[in-house]
């Protein structure tokens, strides 16, 4: 009996140390690291794993998962390309190895005084090479806040500081002008990062998902807007704006603005999409009196405007309208008369080229009828006995 109780006692012990042991086993997990800047997340793995998932929660937004793909030495990395971390986050890693499951956690801060970083940054393209950005200083940034903004065009790309800051009032950096942006192709996906200094506090980055090259394009007015008049409509034509993406005309919205001169009421805007003759024909019963029309364009998907090109003029105003229809009929009836003059002298023409036949005098026919009845009343007569005989002739 002793012996089967000692029996008993071993093997729970033995039982408790492999508990002991596998509970102890360490994670295959090691070196987890965050790129804030590439947005990646890598670690290596220093056994074999069966199975592996990672996840990235960042406040305001919904958890995103994905597995990792393999680098080299036994590298793993999960790519997070649209996250945006000024907010802070958590990227969680988890693996199974030996039948096991193993999780690693990073905590990841944007550390600094809470509203003294950048914000409402905002950038455009103008002038096919050209970009402007802009951010407003933080509520709670202290004087000497000294303000950096860096982009890049790819994840693994080159990063560039702005070279020509842009300074309010206060001489404080808020914002940020680029000379030469080089060639652009439909591909560019460009990332934004404002971080800042100061001597008295850390101040916290601002930083955005990518934004691709044609969504931050503003394009320039239409070039040379003009009217015609064709009598049934005004023709209004215009050139494309040249745009830094190879991107079809048929992508452009065109707003165009008509307004009657001097009139307290407004029409709405004629809005026009997927164009390819770059021309409005307006009836011309629809204009009374003079009126203008300027136009502007934006991308049919986004939401950036170019400004207003130069207003044109046409219509006849009302005050000169009476004036321009005694006009148009004294025209007509100068036409009229010309007309009339040039007929005239077509008759006068015909008749010297083609005088009329001579015509016996009216007394010499007169007098040649009464010598031929005295003649006719002397001559015997004889009555003709054909059927078809003229009553009033005697042959």
């Amino acid at each position: 009996m002793v012996v089967l109780l000692d029996f008993v006692s071993l093997l729970v012990l033995l039982n408790s140390a492999c508990s002991t042991v596998l509970g102890e086993m360490e994670s295959p997990i090691v070196n987890l690291t965050l790129d804030p800047r590439k947005r990646i997340l890598s670690w290596n793995s220093r056994r074999t794993v069966t199975q592996q998932t990672c996840t990235i929660a960042i406040p305001l937004d919904s958890d995103t998962s994905q597995e990792p793909q393999v680098g080299n030495n036994d590298t793993y990395f999960c790519s997070f390309p649209n996250a945006v971390l000024h907010r802070g986050a958590t990227l969680t890693v988890n693996a199974t190895s030996e039948g096991q499951e193993f999780s690693e956690e990073l905590a990841f801060n944007n550390s600094g005084k809470e509203g003294s970083g950048a914000q409402n940054l905002s950038c455009v393209i103008y002038n096919i090479r050209l970009m402007n950005c802009s951010w407003t200083r933080g509520p709670a940034a202290p004087a000497d806040v000294r303000y950096q903004l860096y982009t890049w065009t790819s994840l693994h790309g080159n990063v560039s500081e702005c070279s020509h800051y842009i300074l309010d009032s206060a001489g404080t950096r808020v914002g940020c002008h680029f000379d030469e942006l080089g060639e652009g192709r439909t591909t560019d996906d460009y990332f934004f990062l404002v971080n800042g200094t100061s001597s008295n506090t850390d101040i916290p980055f601002l930083d955005f998902p990518s934004v691709n090259g044609p969504r931050l394009e503003k394009y320039n007015p239409p070039a040379n807007l003009t009217v015609e008049n064709n009598v049934s409509h005004f023709v209004i034509r215009w050139d494309a704006p040249a745009m830094r993406y190879s991107l079809s005309n048929s992508v452009l919205c065109y707003a165009l603005d008509i307004q009657k001169t001097g009139s307290s009421s407004k029409r709405e805007p004629v809005f026009l999409s997927r164009q390819y003759k770059n021309e409005y024909r307006l009836p011309s019963s629809d204009v009374r009196g003079e009126h203008t029309v300027r136009m502007r364009v934006q991308h049919v998907r986004f939401q950036i405007w170019s400004e207003w090109s130069s207003a044109r003029c046409f219509g006849v105003p009302e005050k000169n309208f009476l004036a321009a229809s005694i006009g148009l009929a004294v025209g007509a009836a100068v036409l009229f008369g010309m007309a009339l003059m040039f007929l005239c002298k077509r008759l006068s023409l015909k008749k010297k080229l083609f005088p009329p036949i001579p015509r016996v005098k009216q007394e010499l026919a007169g007098s040649f009828l009464a010598s031929l009845e005295e003649w006719h009343l002397q001559r015997p007569h004889f009555r003709s006995k054909h059927p078809c005989a003229h009553p009033g002739w005697m042959l």
